[in-house]
């Protein structure tokens, strides 16, 4: 039982990593609905993953890659206000992987996993996607960390610098799609958006630069992780939702502490 639990802490401890710097920027350019989109369509990779029978992370990927191009693409005509156009497809993509997967018979998959998590069931190829494909993660975001900051303070400002405004955005999306993919058998597909920006916000109260705010969201997530998967383990409750409350009880916590840390 211990053995299943540090794996599950190691995988936890990976997603805590990535969530940390990206989530710092979802927050920063008020891209948590876009991040909620991006969550919502893996459910569709996940329906095309057992239709197709290709490798479910990689058809998640795929997926939210494709589903950034269509934000990009859309948000160019500028016809739908940013909000309409991403509850529409969030919803859409959404509802379009529960149909397929009603349509596949004799397929039995554990939807509530995929929809809430489940990190005690993480084996030991999970260990090797998450953190392979963390450590691509984390160095194409510093490759992109300077561009990426001057566009969330000032586009002109980035184009000044002479960054490629375009690619740095795919670059970050494709980033999303990847941690979405990686969080997904860990928090789930609904709750994935609740790792990107809770840490972040609650590290938000305390950090004097961006560098000190995701180092800070990758320390509330972590403990945030062995809060939630110690009451999963002992008290049998639902992995991914435990780890969610305990996150947004360090968010209340510190929102709380912010002002009196303020003053000293």
């Amino acid at each position: 039982m211990m053995a299943l639990f540090w794996s599950a802490a190691l995988a936890g401890l990976g997603l805590a990593l990535l969530a940390g710097p990206l989530g710092s920027f979802v927050v920063w350019r008020r891209m948590a609905y876009f991040g909620d989109t991006l969550a919502h369509s893996a459910l569709m990779g996940v329906a095309l993953g057992y239709l197709w029978h290709l490798d479910l992370n990689l058809a998640v990927v795929a997926v939210c890659l494709v589903l950034a191009v269509v934000v990009v693409v859309l948000r160019s005509n500028r016809r739908l206000a940013d909000d309409t156009l991403l509850g529409i497809l969030s919803h859409s993509t959404l509802s379009l992987g529960l149909v397929a997967l009603a349509f596949a018979e004799g397929l039995r998959v554990d939807l509530m996993g995929y929809l809430f998590g489940d990190i005690l069931a993480v084996e030991p190829a999970d260990l090797l996607w998450i953190y392979g494909g963390g450590a691509l993660v984390l160095a194409l975001l510093a490759w992109i960390w300077r561009p990426l900051l001057l566009m969330t303070v000032s586009e002109e400002l980035a184009r000044a610098e002479g960054a490629s405004l375009v690619r740095v955005q795919l670059v970050f999306m494709a980033l999303m799609a990847v941690v979405i993919a990686i969080a997904m058998k860990i928090v789930g597909i609904l709750l994935v958006t609740s790792m990107l920006i809770i840490p972040a916000a609650t590290a938000r109260g305390f950090a004097r630069t961006p560098e000190r705010m995701a180092a800070y969201a990758v320390g509330v997530g972590v403990l945030a992780i062995l809060i939630g998967l110690s009451g999963a383990f002992w008290w049998d409750l639902p992995s991914g939702p435990a780890i969610v409350v305990a996150s947004a009880a360090l968010f209340l916590i510190s929102h709380a502490a912010s002002p009196l840390l303020v003053r000293r």
